[in-house]
């Protein structure tokens, strides 16, 4: 069987090799087959991080912007066209896309259901060509043992959804995407979906002016709950995601970051039902860092998967550049670590090449990227936990509260009385003699000197 892509299986390269500094040529930092132990746990890592193809960015991505046209030059063009209207043209890419997955060494991949065929005139016409493209992926992830990390569907891009799907003020509209979701969710029972996403890009609004909010998040809640219900008759067991997004395309969405949405689900009752599919890019535009939303889920018990993209800080939009940044990758490693894994999550790429990079082996060299950083970002991470490295920071700043007034305290012993009782007579001096400097300079230089020392020493087994 020819290949369909010129490009050659991706290897790791790194270790007794030595860095290779040319990146395109392998992994440096991934070594799939590598094991580590969490919380007791022995596997590879692949196994550990699960990375994922997304396939509405690296199958239908054209790179258009604002300004500009597509510039993306794909070997599943039809004279230079990617047309998602044939329904022959969309099953043709079924077999690039798990080339794509074997020669890149990716277990996993993702999908909107508008991402794989074209919408019919009714939803009938539309399910029935959505469900001839699942038929070719059915069979190629049992030909090649792939796996579907978690679909969604696009309640977001058909104009009917101008006003959202799940908070839409239009009955019929708010019917379609119950009816949209039910088929979504079949499919995703029929592949085995790890987790199903409910990503609302369009669930806000755009002005207070004529947004019946209340409503509107009593309309998206009870949505929620009918999807939980018909994923329990049809016997679906994966496990329901929320991803927080703060804005854009609304002026405001409603599951805006971390603790907004938490809040959401205790309000409504879905704490047990739902977790968290986090995404770099979307912390940025919340005004977060990712390792701070990932904290907050974490500690929840709520962070289910991770979206592998970050954004630039310098730009006001969601760019779902590939991953490039060891720093952030560390940082959100440690809560991914603390979190023992993610098990019926992972981390996808919801990311997409640089317009100026439009050559087929772009896509290649991406992810190649975004997996080289995450990897690395995990060898340090486990490093820093091994050693307690934050831990023993923690421990020693809130040292205070494991002994005297502040265990008491802790314990439920202590009231008001009790502080006055204890603090009265205590001079300024006295007390501020008790704070300890935060030292987040020198904090900051070890964890970079663990970068340092943790990549290196990956070269010298």
């Amino acid at each position: 069987m020819s290949e369909l892509f010129d490009f050659p299986k991706v290897e790791f390269i790194g270790g007794a090799k030595g860095l290779d500094f040319e990146a395109s040529k392998g992994f440096n930092f991934y070594n799939p087959e590598e094991k580590f132990t969490i919380n007791g746990e022995t596997k590879s890592m692949k196994d550990w991080l699960k990375f994922s193809v997304a396939y509405w960015h690296t199958m239908d991505q054209r790179m258009v912007d604002p300004f500009g046209d597509g510039t993306a030059e794909r070997p599943w063009d039809v004279n230079g066209e990617d047309d998602m209207s044939d329904l022959e043209h969309a099953k043709s890419k079924v077999k690039y896309m798990f080339e794509f997955m074997d020669k890149l060494g990716v277990e996993y991949f993702a999908f909107h259901d508008r991402d794989l065929a074209p919408e019919g005139k009714t939803l009938a016409e539309t399910n029935a060509n959505l469900d001839a493209v699942v038929d070719l992926i059915e069979a190629e992830m049992k030909r090649t043992g792939k796996k579907l990390l978690w679909n969604t569907s696009s309640l977001f891009t058909n104009k009917r959804f101008l006003a959202g799907g799940a908070t839409t003020p239009f009955a019929d509209v708010f019917a379609y995407a119950g009816a949209q979701i039910k088929h979504s969710l079949e499919i995703a029972k029929r592949l085995n979906s790890e987790s199903y996403v409910f990503w609302g890009g369009r669930e806000g609004y755009e002005s207070l002016l004529n947004t019946d909010t209340k409503r509107e998040l009593d309309h998206i809640a009870a949505f929620f709950k009918m999807a939980k219900a018909y994923a329990n008759e049809i016997g679906y067991t994966g496990q329901f995601l929320l991803e927080p997004k703060p804005k854009e395309p609304t002026a405001h969405q409603y599951d805006t970051d971390v603790q907004t949405t938490i809040a959401f689900l205790y309000t409504y009752g879905l704490q047990d039902d739902f977790k968290l599919n986090l995404e770099g890019n979307h912390a940025y535009l919340a005004g977060h860092t990712y390792e701070h939303e990932a904290r907050f889920a974490r500690e929840a018990g709520l962070l289910g998967s991770l979206d592998a993209n970050m954004g630039d800080k310098q730009t006001g939009w969601d760019i779902d550049e590939f991953p490039n940044d060891i720093y952030e990758a560390t940082l959100v490693m440690y809560e991914f670590i603390k979190n023992g894994g993610l098990p019926t999550g992972g981390l996808n790429f919801d990311s997409k090449v640089r317009r100026a990079s439009f050559k087929p082996e772009d896509l290649f060299y991406a992810h190649m990227a975004g997996m080289d950083v995450y990897a690395a970002g995990f060898r340090v991470a486990t490093k820093m936990i091994e050693d307690n490295f934050l831990e023993n920071i923690y421990k020693d700043r809130y040292s205070s509260f494991d002994s005297g007034i502040g265990a008491d305290f802790e314990a439920g012993k202590a009231n008001f009385a009790d502080f006055e009782n204890y603090i009265l007579n205590k001079t300024s001096d006295e007390i501020f003699a008790t704070v300890k400097s935060g030292r987040l300079e020198a904090i900051k230089a070890t964890l970079n000197n663990y970068i340092y020392s943790v990549l290196g020493s990956t070269f010298n087994k």
